[in-house]
């Protein structure tokens, strides 16, 4: 009969440090590290969407998750260790679930349907009270729509529209506009330095708006 010797209990992961994390991600004790991981990201997801009134988007904590790990696992290379590694994992998979969330929101609206905004957008609006101030951002909105109507062209306007106005994630934008990440931002910068050219004739300079034209 042969001898059967049985296999010593792996000592546990230690999990300490941002070294300790990438070690183990990259190595053979990988899928062991990636269900530790996966256990935090669903409790901080739970928890964040929760803080967010979103309460009914903890179901789906664990969908997000798995993609969360997707992403981080082929950006693993890029963590500098500014700051702890579940801290960057969490903030990415934070982020994968509000675009979902927007997506899922935005997912029945035609971007050629989205009317302008019948009030001025956050990045407009100011947050005091006072109601000289709310009246010139107001107008001030209503020009610079007035702009984007006139001075665009449908596909810039389309897309300022959607991803500015109305804050569509910019992979749903580009989705929908049957384009890429990359070619969006250039549709997107060469909207906003048409219509800043075109509001600064006018005498404005909505520096918040038009921050990266």
């Amino acid at each position: 009969m042969p001898l059967r010797f049985r296999r010593p209990p792996r000592a546990p992961l230690r999990l300490e440090t941002n070294e300790a994390w990438l070690e183990a991600l990259r190595g053979p004790r990988r899928d062991e590290a990636l269900e530790h991981l996966r256990e935090r990201l669903v409790r901080g997801l739970r928890a964040a969407l929760a803080r967010r009134g979103a309460h009914w988007a903890t179901l789906l904590a664990e969908d997000f998750a798995q993609d969360a790990l997707l992403q981080i696992l082929a950006r693993l290379d890029t963590f500098r260790g500014e700051s702890r590694f579940t801290t960057w994992a969490q903030k990415i998979a934070v982020r994968i679930a509000l675009t979902e969330l927007r997506r899922k929101r935005w997912r029945n609206v035609s971007l050629e349907d989205l009317a302008p905004a019948g009030a001025a957008p956050s990045v407009l609006a100011d947050e005091t009270p006072d109601p000289a101030r709310l009246t010139a951002s107001q107008v001030l909105f209503e020009r610079i729509q007035r702009a984007i109507d006139e001075d665009l062209t449908e596909r810039q306007r389309i897309a300022l529209n959607a991803a500015v106005v109305h804050g569509l994630p910019l992979e749903e934008v580009a989705r929908r506009m049957n384009t890429n990440r990359n070619a969006l931002y250039k549709l997107l910068h060469d909207a906003r330095k048409r219509l800043k050219k075109s509001l600064e004739a006018q005498g404005i300079s909505p520096e918040k708006f038009l921050n990266d034209a």
